[in-house]
């Protein structure tokens, strides 16, 4: 197999590359996200909640460009502005004081809230107020959660797909390098967690986790089409110690090296953080050391 290209783990062909030159010279009035979707319909490549893996794609194709394998169109349009800093808008808020036990605080409603209009909106602001990390927004799978006491908000919470590649966790669950990358969408990175700052409620914020645990993946199987079988987070333990997810059964795996996922070097870049992880499924560890019949290289069907 001659490969020119590894794109997150995904090795592209010499012939994979003459397909795609032919694509692009069969439209030449289309643009690149345009050609990208041809390209993941014409080789069924496919997310499993039955999306075409367009974003994927279309960072496949630009860094096979890149490389000088294919010519692409110009691009139609422009960011001037990178989407993940710009901040969300302001939204009103009760913030009157919540003080009491966590047995007199009254049902909790846990909402899903991505793409939902206003609740989306009121999350984006609560995270972006009072969560020491502000908001970034997220690429990949993601949901965003709220919490209600009341009508009230009382926690966000933020889940995103997860790094590619993580020493620690990935010792912890055994997988082979195949196995990690057919299964990494079954892992979920907790990004956010914040109780707000008014809600001064014992113990609330380890509940909160447990509950979060038990609907996770049933969430992620309705808008994705799959499970969740592990979780995992980072804590600074210059701010924290993780109290709230030791005493929800989180485990503690050890710590960061402090390099990031693109460093070139071994010289420490960032701050080092404690990695707690929680499985999901008691065979959690089967379910993502397995590697299923999903297709080629490129996660979908080889074209005819």
């Amino acid at each position: 197999m001659d490969v020119v290209l590894t794109y997150r783990g995904r090795h592209v062909t010499a012939d994979d590359v003459a397909f795609i030159r032919r694509l692009i010279g069969a439209h030449p009035d289309a643009s690149r996200r345009a050609l990208s979707r041809k390209l993941c319909e014409a080789w069924g490549w496919m997310q499993p909640n039955g999306e075409l893996k367009d974003m994927v794609c279309r960072g496949m194709m630009l860094a096979l460009h890149r490389a000088g394998h294919i010519e692409l169109p110009e691009p139609r349009w422009a960011c001037t502005q990178p989407s993940r800093r710009l901040q969300p808008a302001r939204v009103k808020v009760d913030t009157s004081a919540v003080h009491c036990t966590l047995a007199a605080l009254g049902p909790i409603e846990l909402q899903q809230v991505r793409r939902t209009g206003a609740q989306e909106r009121l999350f984006d602001h609560l995270v972006a107020a009072h969560h020491y990390l502000g908001y970034r927004t997220p690429v990949g799978e993601h949901l965003k959660f709220l919490l209600y006491v009341q009508g009230r908000p009382v926690a966000c919470f933020a889940w995103s797909s997860t790094a590619a590649k993580l020493a620690l966790r990935d010792r912890f669950i055994g997988w082979s390098a195949q196995a990690r990358r057919h299964n990494l969408h079954m892992v979920a990175y907790n990004t956010r967690f914040v109780v707000l700052p008014w809600v001064q409620v014992p113990h609330l914020a380890s509940h909160a986790l447990g509950r979060m645990a038990r609907e996770l993946s049933g969430h992620w199987q309705r808008v994705y089409g799959h499970p969740v079988h592990l979780t995992e987070t980072y804590v600074d333990p210059a701010r924290f110690r993780g109290t709230c997810y030791r005493a929800a059964n989180w485990l503690y795996l050890g710590r960061t090296t402090g390099r990031g996922k693109n460093a070139r070097t071994k010289q420490i870049t960032r701050t080092k953080k404690d990695v707690l992880v929680l499985p999901l499924t008691k065979d959690f560890r089967r379910r993502l050391q397995t590697v299923s019949c999903r297709g080629d290289e490129l996660g979908g069907k080889r074209r005819p």
